[in-house]
Parts: structure tokens; C-alpha cells; sequence
């Protein structure tokens, strides 16, 4: 099974909620993984506005 991904914050969701930005619109075809474990601390996560730990799809269509 493919893992959905959040088409407005990107990211990886296992059920019908995204728990980043509360909405439902998912995608199966992404490109890329990410992985945030302290978005205080990271640069990337910084450059691209993650604000919350967890795994993130590069790009979704």
C-alpha cells in the first residue's frame, strides 16, 4: 500500500486527518522523503517553513 501524503504541508498521514494542518486532501503520488526530528533546530526545516517533527514528501502532486 502507498503512503498518502498532505497535499498542503507534505505530510506523511496513516489516517483521514492531516495532524499538521487539520485537512483531508491527500496524494499517493509523491516524490522525495524528508524526515524533521527537531524542527527548532534543523536549517532545512527552517528554509522551508516545517514548524512540527515528522516525515515529509519532497514534492506531491
Amino acid at each position: 500500500m502507498k503512503k498518502k501524503v498532505c497535499k498542503k504541508c507534505k505530510m506523511f498521514v496513516e489516517g483521514d486527518e492531516c495532524p499538521n494542518c487539520k485537512t483531508s486532501q491527500f496524494s499517493t503520488n509523491w516524490q522525495g522523503r524528508l524526515s524533521i526530528l527537531d524542527a527548532n533546530k534543523s536549517e532545512i526545516a527552517k528554509k522551508i517553513g516545517i514548524t512540527v517533527k515528522g516525515e515529509y514528501a519532497i514534492k506531491a502532486r
